[in-house]
């Protein structure tokens, strides 16, 4: 299992170039030449990100990208659920089906407090903190 897969990643890496420069916008060249990302993957993921709506496209001389929502607004978190689903460390099942000891299993409550400090955590990491960083 992978807490951040490569998509993640690379998001979260083009988020924090585009926020860090100077006019607030990226150019896809741009990007692919500072973050080391080749150019499929950069284009996959800022379509992605446009799509899900925290990235605005411009066409023409002067293009790139620019964030829609101020870099404090977005937080790790949010581009874990956007590129690998929901966020769950277990799902508690026997056989496919729910566990019948889900209401009182140790590892259970236990899991769920882990995966609830997980998601704090990575809630508190917003790009903004990232740029500074």
């Amino acid at each position: 299992m992978k807490l951040i897969t490569r998509d993640t990643d690379y998001a979260i890496r083009a988020l924090t170039c585009i926020a860090g420069s100077d006019n607030g916008k990226a150019a896809m060249s741009e990007l692919v030449r500072k973050l080391e990302i080749p150019r499929p993957f950069s284009r996959k993921i800022l379509q992605a990100l446009t799509k899900k709506g925290f990235l605005e496209s411009y066409k023409g001389k002067g293009g790139g990208f620019a964030l829609t929502k101020k870099p404090d607004k977005i937080n790790i978190f949010q581009l874990v659920e956007t590129f690998q689903g929901p966020f769950q460390l277990s799902e508690h099942l026997l056989k496919g089906r729910n566990c019948p000891r889900v209401k009182t299993c140790y590892l259970k409550k236990r899991m769920d407090k882990i995966e609830k400090d997980v998601i704090r955590e990575l809630k508190s990491i917003t790009i903004m903190s990232m740029v500074k960083k």
